[in-house]
């Protein structure tokens, strides 16, 4: 009716009307508004035998999925109903930068209890989904699709793709410890992640597979155990659930599903068990589509993929499986009897720390040994999948999947768009090179060995085309997330380069974007792996001579807000009630400070006390040097003879009465050992020897400590709970003793 009526308008009163109308069509389409509200408030869930907190959305978890055609104007409301600050971030989404939605960076976070509207215009197509940007809340609740729809006008639309039924599938994880907990502990390099997930590869279990050599080396070259994920999960889930089943489903239907990784830290393998798996969309990017038996999806990452069922009466498992394969989450597509996804094996982890071992030098930098690898082309991690060869050859090509796999797995040099994606021709270049550095022991992640607080803002100009080599020289893949603009990965398709917001780069790789700046504003790019986020891996990329954002009233105090998150101070405490005294430390570090202080109280005048405190900071990339100053408060009633003692340089020794302040050193040996060096005000020096947590075997810890002052201690510990465990030791100056050592 109305396209009749506007064509009678267009004869009866000329062009005029018609340009006039065609504009008003074009006009209230792109207004179009799409509302939602979305309530965010505090609940309590239980995902396993213990009821935790959580953030819910409207009631839910995960949050709504949220619904637009390409040219509507977003507009939702945002309610905070929890006593804390929150925001919202629309992954992937080109859009106004005040509406990106990174706290104190385009705009302050939205205060408790209050409200706030986001408003945008959407302007692309396309699987994304949208999270909070505040502090460690992602892990907890606030995760959602966002379903971009192609106009079936848009000239790209692919019949027989588009126009399939879609299924929204949001992957992530729960645990039942506080995401705040769980940063602090990755800081303080506890293995209790490890135990839960049988991956501590300790000397007991080295010997258990013929793998007592390669554990040496790997300590002789001051690495940790190998892993592939930093965190225990107690839950995997699709969705909000565990499993779940969609039925209405027969014999050749296609369905797409629209995957999105939610993961605040784990990669998912992506299997079907009715058969291949076709990948049409990449970061809510067309690509051609590519036939597969099963993909990795990075951290914050999103594939369309079209599955199709093969058999009716049956219900045929598509499984989500955590990189390091310690459980999964499935859907359930159609009805009947259940067809089950293959299971993946363990991993075989001394394999890893194998080629580990190959490939870090001394200094703790990787040794690449000639190889140009990019794009995921190479999975450095094949040797330790136990379904694709138990066989371990010679040289470097045993590091890719090969011929002799007949699993077939994606990567990205098999994306291609299905339009050209070059930028401008004659835009000026401005290129930037990163390394991704890391440091497992410590927890740093960073960027040139610089965490975001470090850094000033890389400034861009408009217009310009923008070009990224990264390489990862840190031991842990980095799916590096760029906000409020699309890049070229360039993989080998040359003007087909496909298009993406998310880059997972593995360790050695090196990998190329492109972009051209034409979005103002100031854009993170960062690890979207919470926690390395958390700890400072990113940058913050900033328009040259643009307006300041109305929403940023106070710019210094939104920075200091902003660096805050990788200047945080952690806290680490741990006391042994023994029968022969009591000793314990107390520590406070962040990425480059360290304050810690030690005690041993004895249980008589003979025993007497001590305590040690030293102020350092750490050094290098690899944090393995950190000089300190110190004091030294010790006291003990000895006999006549101790008063006499010398040290191993014939020194006096002060060891039973000293009160006195020092400067020194630690240094990390081969091995893991700590070499302190010390000097007193008095010129009185101490050199001292000391490994703690050495990995006998899964629960079972070993220590010793041996310096010039004639002092030496040795001990085992076995750890039955995350905060306790059973010690047994002997201390030259208290004797022999057991006691229960509770940590935090």
């Amino acid at each position: 009716m109305f396209f009749t009526l506007y064509l009678c308008a267009m004869l009866k009163h000329g062009a005029f009307v018609f340009i006039f109308s065609v504009f008003f069509l074009s006009l209230s389409h792109a207004q179009r508004v799409v509302r939602y509200e979305l309530h965010v408030k505090d609940t309590l869930v239980k995902f396993t035998d213990k009821t935790k907190r959580a953030i819910a959305v409207n009631g839910q978890i995960p949050m709504p999925t949220i619904t637009f055609t390409q040219g509507d104007t977003a507009e939702i409301v945002v309610y905070n109903e929890m006593d804390e600050e929150t925001s919202l971030h629309w992954h992937g989404l080109i859009l106004p930068n005040k509406e990106d939605g990174v706290p104190y960076l385009t705009q302050m976070p939205i205060a408790p209890h209050s409200v706030y509207t986001y408003r945008f215009p959407i302007v692309q197509h396309g699987t994304h989904w949208y999270h909070s940007h505040t502090g460690l809340q992602e892990q907890i609740g606030m995760y959602g699709s966002m379903i971009l729809n192609k106009r079936k006008d848009d000239p790209g639309f692919r019949k027989g793709i588009d126009d399939l039924p879609t299924l929204p599938v949001i992957i992530s994880e729960w645990t039942d410890y506080n995401p705040a907990n769980i940063h602090r502990m990755l800081h303080n390099a506890t293995d209790w992640f490890a135990i839960r997930k049988g991956s501590t590869q300790s000397y007991a279990e080295a010997i258990k597979e013929g793998h007592l050599g390669t554990k040496i080396v790997n300590e002789w070259k001051r690495m940790l155990a190998m892993d592939v994920s930093d965190v225990y999960y107690d839950k995997f889930l699709i969705n909000g659930l565990p499993s779940s089943q969609y039925g209405n489903f027969k014999a050749g239907d296609k369905v797409r599903l629209r995957i999105s990784n939610a993961g605040a830290s784990t990669y998912f393998w992506l299997n079907y068990a009715g058969g291949k798996i076709t990948v049409v969309a990449n970061d809510g990017n067309d690509v051609e589509p590519r036939e597969i038996d099963r993909l990795m999806i990075a951290v914050s990452e999103t594939y369309d993929v079209v599955v199709t069922i093969p058999e009716d009466n049956k219900a045929f498992e598509f499984t989500a499986t955590s990189e390091d394969r310690i459980g999964y989450a499935s859907l359930l597509l159609g009805e009947g009897e259940k067809v089950f996804a293959n299971r993946l094996p363990r991993l075989r982890y001394f394999e890893g720390m194998k080629m580990m071992n190959e490939m870090m030098k001394m200094n703790g930098r990787l040794d690449d040994m000639g190889m140009k690898m990019s794009m995921n082309k190479m999975d450095m991690n094949v040797v330790m999948y136990q379904e694709i060869s138990p066989t371990v050859e010679k040289g470097m090509q045993k590091y890719s999947a090969g011929s002799r796999s007949k699993i077939k797995t994606l990567n990205y040099a098999m994306l291609k768009s299905p339009e050209k994606t070059t930028l401008p021709a004659n835009a000026p270049v401005k290129e930037l090179r990163f390394e991704l550095t890391g440091n497992m022991n410590r927890y740093v992640w960073s960027m040139d060995n610089r965490v975001v607080s470090e850094t000033d803002k890389i400034l861009i100009n408009k217009g310009e085309n923008v070009r990224m080599i990264i390489y990862n020289g840190s031991m842990m893949r980095h799916p590096m997330h760029l906000h409020g603009h699309d890049f070229r990965a360039l993989n080998g398709q040359g003007e087909y380069a496909p298009m993406k917001n998310i880059i997972d780069i593995m360790p050695m790789e090196t990998d190329t974007l492109e972009f051209n700046a034409n979005m103002e504003g100031n854009w993170y790019f960062h690890c979207h792996i919470l926690y390395h986020m958390m700890s400072g891996m990113g940058r913050i990329f900033s328009y040259q001579n643009q307006a300041p954002n109305p929403l940023i009233s106070n710019p210094k105090y939104a920075k200091r807000k902003l660096y805050a998150d990788d200047r945080m101070f952690h806290i680490m405490a741990e006391n042994d009630f023994a029968t022969n005294g009591n000793d314990g430390m107390l520590m406070i570090q962040n990425t480059r400070w360290s304050m810690g202080t030690e005690w041993r109280l004895g249980y008589n005048d003979m025993h007497g006390y001590e305590t040690e405190t030293h102020i350092g900071r750490y050094i290098g990339r690899m944090q393995w040097f950190m000089p300190f100053i110190g004091f030294d408060w010790r006291h003990r009633h000895a006999g006549p003879m101790n008063y006499i003692e010398r040290n191993i340089f014939k020194q006096y020794n002060t060891k039973d009465n000293r009160v006195q302040m020092s400067l020194g050193f630690n240094y990390v040996l081969p091995m893991l050992t700590s070499f302190q060096a010390e000097i007193f005000g008095t010129g009185y020096v101490r050199l001292q020897l000391m490994r703690e947590d050495i990995p006998l075997s899964r629960r079972l810890r070993g220590s010793f400590m041996i310096n010039s002052d004639k002092e030496y201690m040795a001990g085992m510990k076995y750890i039955m709970t995350r905060n306790s465990a059973i010690n047994v030791h002997y201390d030259s100056d208290m004797g022999a003793g057991l006691g229960l050592v509770l940590s935090y």
